[in-house]
């Protein structure tokens, strides 16, 4: 395993994200499933809030 000591040239907000990702112990998934999280919306109500939220934010983009 590498270290910040091997690479100088970086400083710790500088890293590679490959070896930061390393640093913090993140490997990777192996199913999508493990992203799935199903009470992430209290309500229906919730969730068509944020969705209409998110698509004003980028038809606000095109304006």
């Amino acid at each position: 395993m590498t270290s910040a000591d091997d690479h100088p040239e970086y400083d710790a907000g500088e890293l590679p994200i490959e070896q930061l990702a390393r640093r913090q112990g993140i490997e990777p998934i192996t199913s999508v499933d493990e992203l799935a999280q199903p009470d992430l919306w209290q309500s229906d109500e919730e969730y068509q809030e944020f969705l209409a939220d998110l698509y004003a934010s980028r038809r606000a983009g095109l304006a």
